[in-house]
């Protein structure tokens, strides 16, 4: 049970006034014995519409009262008939308590819209940054498919395939590389998604002897909608290698888990 969501609804102040049901009533007293704070927030709600009362309520009452005090007094010393004048009710009294109610009633509705109005505030600033957050993510999904097409329309681009290896044959991936600007273009599409706590490592190889160099990590690969990832390769690289190794990288490629691998042409 959600308490502090409990006493936000209001229910705990038609309580004290008075306005529920039987079965409603019964309830929140169940309630209150289990949990000290609808307790102590039903006392403060009746602390606050008592203080109401007695501020409404008119200051004569207690000489009222004495009067009638004093006449039973006077009946018991003087065992005689006397005339009693017609008691009138304490209307105002009563229009004192009404009035409380109908106070802590208003303050109950103004409290929940109120917190309706907070609510319906929240929800528009969260669909709003949510919205912002699509508007940047498309915008930086759109440039980087300009960046790609661009470097794949590049004369001097040179594009090499790389084949599936023993771990999964059916794997497969591009490499676009521009010489000129030191950079390559992975397109990972064919690749499988990496388990937990593993990532896909580009390398780039000299071939004889095998001497290999990362060029990073395709990292975020399974959030990542096209799945191409651009890398810096200021290498004179002889074929691209792609690996599963543990997330963070290793500093030498696991061959046994050599997913694709390409020769560049010369």
């Amino acid at each position: 049970m959600d308490i502090e969501k409990y006493i936000a609804s209001g229910i705990l102040e038609l309580y004290v006034a008075g306005i529920l049901s039987e079965v409603e009533n019964l309830d929140i007293a169940r309630y209150a014995g289990e949990h000290a704070e609808i307790q102590k927030e039903i006392e403060e709600i009746e602390a606050s519409v008592l203080a109401l009362t007695k501020a409404a309520a008119p200051k004569g009452g207690a000489q009222i009262n004495l009067a009638k005090v004093q006449a039973k007094i006077a009946a018991t010393q003087a065992p005689k008939v006397i005339e009693m004048q017609p008691t009138k009710n304490n209307w105002s009294s009563y229009i004192g308590w009404a009035a409380s109610i109908i106070f802590a009633v208003g303050l109950f509705w103004m409290y929940s819209e109120n917190n309706s109005l907070k609510s319906d505030l929240d929800a528009t600033t969260q669909a709003n940054s949510a919205l912002e957050e699509k508007i940047e993510e498309a915008k930086t999904s759109l440039d980087k498919s300009q960046e790609l097409l661009t470097t794949i329309r590049d004369k001097d681009i040179q594009v090499v395939a790389l084949g599936g290896q023993a771990v999964d044959p059916n794997s497969y991936a591009k490499a676009y590389w521009n010489k000129s600007e030191q950079k390559v273009f992975i397109d990972a599409q064919g690749l499988p998604e990496p388990p937990d706590g593993m990532v896909y490592q580009v390398w780039s190889l000299k071939l004889n002897p095998l001497t290999p160099t990362s060029m990073g990590l395709l990292e975020d690969f399974i959030t990542d909608d096209n799945k191409v990832f651009a890398l810096n390769n200021p290498n004179e690289s002889e074929a691209f290698g792609i690996t599963l190794e543990p997330a963070g990288g290793s500093e030498a490629p696991n061959l046994e888990q050599l997913y694709t691998l390409g020769v560049v042409n010369s």
